[in-house]
């Protein structure tokens, strides 16, 4: 199973390992982390190792979305 995150239309972060794209998924949107720990994920990782921005993201598991949700802008 092909699973993505996705961003303004763009495949940024993909994986057939069925974990992977679900914890990441979650973290970005803030599910698994808060507080400063979640500001400090998405600024270091999910900006700038990652290359997302804030807004709307998009997880799609073998090309149909299954969930959104919202980077916040920081």
């Amino acid at each position: 199973m092909k699973e993505e995150i996705r961003q303004n239309g763009k495949v940024v972060l993909w994986s057939d390992d069925e974990i992977s794209i679900p914890l990441i998924f979650n973290n970005l949107c803030g599910i698994n982390f808060s507080g400063e720990e979640y500001r400090t994920y998405i600024r270091y990782v999910a900006f700038k190792d990652m290359g997302f921005q804030p807004g709307e993201i998009s997880y799609y598991r073998n090309g149909v979305l299954y969930k959104t949700g919202k980077i916040p802008k920081l």
